[in-house]
């Protein structure tokens, strides 16, 4: 089974991004997925800058893959979309059917997580498109996922969001400027403030989301590492790690002993215990609340 690491969510400034790819090019990942994806106003890194770290990641024997935004807003947004899918070296990553449009005869490209796949008919529509790959969306169930994985008729690999808080929305306005009193065009680039988003609560002092510029996600951590076994046995062939900002070498590793036979999914998921920034969840596995966590294999 192949280890992937999902696109960098958050915004971070240039340096320090720069030097997680850095790191990452010897972490025991397969896959490597760069570039914005949330928010165009993110201007750390340009298009230039995150090809140039594809290619240090290609040369370090990683599989690079540029994803394209989760939303687009404007003409200028759709340009630059265009100029990632004629990146010609990469293989891209999908997140949006205009996406899918452009990429079309163009080559093997990945469904992203944002194309709302659920069915193996929808599967094989996008394969007949040049999908090698997709990744199933993050509220599917693991019954839901093993019946698309059997529907489908196409070789097209199957990558599961395992691990990371979960996106579970987008939206045209930036939540984090509002909540700092700003417009989103005047926002000041607040979101570089918060390393892994802006923690939200309930009035009773639960964590509820979190917030990240116009992207929302879940307030516990999605970890389906006890789950590694079940996954396998359907067909899953890639598991996704979202970036985190501390200690995602160790996230890496445990997945990485679980996935090579040197510990069993429960000890790895022990050991990756002590790296979690929140509380764990898997509650859409098991097609319940996401915010719920089950730990333990159905």
């Amino acid at each position: 089974m192949k280890l992937a690491l999902g696109p960098l969510t958050y915004y971070w400034p240039r340096e320090r991004v720069l030097d997680f790819y850095s790191r990452a090019a010897s972490w025991p990942v397969d896959i490597v997925y760069l570039g914005e994806t949330v928010c165009a106003r993110r201007h750390e890194l340009r298009l230039a800058d995150w090809i140039e770290l594809a290619a240090k990641l290609a040369d370090a024997g990683k599989e690079a893959v540029l994803s394209t935004y989760e939303l687009i807003e404007n003409d200028a947004d759709l340009r630059f979309m265009r100029q990632v899918v004629e990146n010609g070296r990469f293989r891209v990553e999908a997140n949006d059917m205009g996406a899918v449009r452009l990429l079309a005869g163009r080559g093997p490209f990945v469904a992203g997580p944002f194309l709302n796949v659920y069915n193996g008919s929808t599967l094989d529509l996008l394969a007949e498109c040049g999908a090698a790959r997709w990744v199933a969306p993050v509220e599917l169930s693991g019954a839901g996922l093993a019946q698309a994985i059997a529907e489908k008729t196409s070789p097209a690999e199957t990558e599961l969001f395992a691990f990371g808080r979960i996106p579970l929305a987008v939206s045209a306005r930036c939540f984090t400027a509002r909540y700092h009193n700003l417009d989103k065009d005047h926002c000041d680039y607040r979101c570089i403030r918060d390393p892994e988003g802006l923690a939200l609560r309930t009035q009773d002092g639960e964590p509820f989301l979190v917030l990240n510029g116009v992207q929302t996600q879940s307030a516990r951590v999605q970890n389906l590492l006890p789950y590694l076994g079940h996954a396998l046995a359907m067909g899953v062939d890639v598991l996704r790690l979202s970036p985190q900002a501390e200690r995602m070498e160790e996230v890496v590793r445990s997945f990485d002993l679980a996935a090579q036979g040197a510990l069993d999914p429960a000890a790895a998921a022990a050991r990756l215990a002590a790296a979690l920034p929140a509380a764990p969840c898997d509650g859409y596995w098991h097609g319940r609340a996401g915010m719920l966590h089950e730990g333990a294999a159905p």
